[in-house]
């Protein structure tokens, strides 16, 4: 394993950091299948602990069903379900919380183990703190989403998912940055700076766009206005602002929502067109750069085509997980792209 002065470099680190990473991708994805599937609320306590251990016998599984049937969502959705049918959506939720507990599990073992050997580079032990701060912030901030829909709701609140969903995505990226700097080291800053800022730009873009698509989840707004190009027949939607004003609008009208998100994914295809041209002339980046950039721009591509496919089928479940699971691979991808236009 080569190694800089004052443990600069850490392979281990970076796998460490990396495993930890494709973990958080996953509960991504579970998160999206457990709102799918209409399973977020089906688990009504917060059991950090004895939560680990699922209904065991008969009498437990109907003292949790139990609990189900007092909050709004069985009682003005689900009314008459069947025990077989709450079994189903439980085990959505119940594997997404176990995932969430393996995770704070895979990250602070390691993360005692590297400290106490020192293996951890020294310029990058303050982030891996805060790595860890943000883990458990993530596991209070799923509660306060959760506990928004068990009360005068049938679902949870659009923001307090998007905030959710944003965080774990601000995990994500951050254990993969720091998780390339632990591999390849501090290394030389690049001289061509002028691309620094435009990767960084594109990067926060991708991020925020898939902001816009978790309000579009959380407001069920993929089963709305399912012509493409146009909404419902018209360029911009007529029923953008609702009763509650703009503000309102823009978290909870599920035109704006979409119309937002419609507009974000625009800018983001014109980025991509923008990233081939720049990746075309290799003599302003730096080396290894334009391979990331074409890479970015096909993502993108791809990603806006199955956006239009899945709203154009009303969102089904398999299309659905598939863009929310492109949008995080986009947002490596710009991220990666934006780490190494900073180095030469």
């Amino acid at each position: 394993m080569p190694m800089l002065r004052n443990n600069e470099i850490s392979r281990p680190v970076a796998i460490w950091l990396f495993a930890v990473a494709a973990m958080v991708f996953g509960m991504v994805v579970l998160g999206g299948s457990t709102r799918l599937t209409g399973a977020g609320l089906s688990i009504t306590e917060w059991r950090p602990v004895t939560g680990v251990v699922p209904p065991l016998n008969q009498q437990a599984w109907l003292a949790e069903f139990q609990k189900y049937q007092h909050i709004p969502q069985y009682r003005l959705l689900n009314s008459g379900m069947s025990l077989a049918a709450f079994k189903g959506i439980y085990w959505w939720e119940w594997a997404h919380r176990l995932l969430g507990r393996l995770i704070g599990v895979a990250f602070v073992v390691p993360f005692i183990g590297f400290l106490a050997a020192r293996r951890i580079p020294g310029r990058l032990v303050w982030r891996a703190w805060v790595l860890l701060a943000l883990g458990g912030l993530q596991g209070l901030v799923g509660w306060w989403m959760v506990a928004s829909g068990l009360a005068g709701r049938v679902s949870v609140a659009p923001e307090r998912l998007t905030l959710h969903l944003g965080l774990a995505l601000v995990v994500f990226c951050l254990l993969i940055w720091t998780g390339l700097e632990a591999w390849f080291g501090p290394g030389r800053a690049s001289l061509e700076t002028r691309w620094r800022l435009p990767a960084a730009l594109v990067a926060g873009l991708v991020f925020a766009q898939i902001m816009l698509g978790g309000l579009v989840a959380g407001n069920n707004a993929g089963q709305v206005d399912n012509d493409w190009p146009l909404m419902n027949g018209r360029l911009f939607p007529t029923d953008y602002v609702g009763p509650g004003g703009f503000l309102h609008a823009l978290l909870h009208s599920q035109a704006a929502v979409q119309f937002n998100h419609r507009i974000g994914a625009y800018l983001l295809v014109m980025a991509a067109i923008v990233a081939v041209v720049v990746g075309l002339r290799r003599r302003s980046l730096p080396r290894g750069t334009p391979p990331l950039a074409f890479l970015f721009a096909g993502l993108v591509l791809a990603q806006a085509t199955l956006g239009v496919v899945t709203l154009i089928d009303h969102a089904p479940l398999p299309l659905a997980l598939m863009h929310q699971c492109l949008a995080a691979v986009v947002l490596a991808s710009a991220l990666g792209l934006a780490w190494r236009v900073r180095r030469a």
